[in-house]
C-alpha cells in the first residue's frame, strides 16, 4: 500500500508532541514576522522624521518658533520629543530669577537624556523577542525532531520486517520540525542583526543631537544672562 508522503499529510499524521511543536513554531513564526514587519515601520519612520528635523533645526530658524510648531503636533516623537524636552525646560528655567546658565542647560540635558531613554526603549520593542525566536526556535525544532524519529524506530519492535519504507514516514515527519524552527529562526535572526544596527545608528543620532542642542542651549543662556548684567 502507497503511503501518502505529502507534507500535510505528514504533518496530520505526526505525534500529538510533535505537531504541538510545529504549532508552536508556526505561531512563533507568525509573531516575529508581524514584528518584522511593524519595527521596520517604526524604524523608518523614526529615521525620516530625524531627517526632516534635523534639517528644520539647522536652517537656521528660531528655537522658540520651532518650538511651538513641535507642540502644535500634539505628541511629538524622536528627535522632535529630544527636543521639546530639553528646550521646554530651557525656557521654564531660564525665566526665572537667580538661576545659573550651567544649571539651566544641565537641567536641559537631564530632561533630554530621559526623552531619549523613552525613544531608545520604543525603538528597542520586539528586539527581544526576535533574538529569543532566532536562538531557540531550532533547538525547539530538534527536540520535535528527535521526539518523532524516536517514535518511528520504537514502532520497529510492532513490524515483523524492519524496512525503511516503514519507518521514512516517521523520520520525514519529525524533519519537518527542524525545517519548521530553521524558518522561524532564519528571519528572526537576520531582522535582529539588521535593526540593532539600525537602532545603533539613531541612538548615535540622538546622543550627538543633545550635545549639539545643549552646548547651542549653554551659549544662548551665557548670552542672555550677560545681557541682564
Amino acid at each position: 500500500m502507497r503511503v501518502d508522503t505529502s507534507i500535510l499529510a505528514l504533518i496530520i499524521e505526526a505525534n500529538i508532541l510533535v505537531q504541538l511543536v510545529m504549532l508552536l513554531l508556526l505561531v512563533a513564526s507568525v509573531v516575529s514576522w508581524t514584528m518584522i514587519v511593524s519595527k521596520w515601520k517604526t524604524i523608518k519612520d523614526a529615521r525620516s522624521h530625524a531627517d526632516q528635523f534635523e534639517d528644520q533645526f539647522w536652517s537656521g530658524s528660531n528655537l522658540a518658533t520651532l518650538y511651538e510648531n513641535v507642540k502644535q503636533k500634539g505628541d511629538p516623537v524622536g528627535m522632535e520629543h529630544i527636543f521639546a524636552s530639553g528646550f521646554r525646560e530651557y525656557v521654564r528655567l531660564h525665566q526665572k530669577q537667580r538661576v545659573s546658565p550651567i544649571a539651566i542647560t544641565d537641567t536641559a540635558l537631564r530632561s533630554m537624556k530621559v526623552a531619549m531613554s523613552r525613544e531608545i526603549e520604543e525603538l528597542e520593542h520586539y528586539l527581544s523577542f526576535l533574538a529569543t525566536v532566532g536562538s531557540t526556535a531550532p533547538y525547539v525544532g530538534l527536540f520535535g525532531t528527535v521526539w518523532g524519529i524516536m517514535n518511528a524506530f520504537r514502532a520497529l519492535s510492532d513490524v515483523q520486517q524492519a524496512t525503511l519504507a516503514a519507518v521514512a514516514p516517521g523520520i520525514a515527519e519529525a524533519l519537518i520540525a527542524t525545517a519548521m524552527g530553521l524558518f522561524a529562526a532564519i528571519p528572526a535572526v537576520i531582522a535582529y542583526n539588521r535593526y540593532s544596527s539600525d537602532v545603533e545608528r539613531l541612538v548615535l543620532r540622538y546622543d550627538n543631537f543633545v550635545e549639539e542642542f545643549t552646548a547651542l542651549l549653554q551659549r544662548q543662556a551665557i548670552t542672555k544672562d550677560m545681557e541682564k548684567s
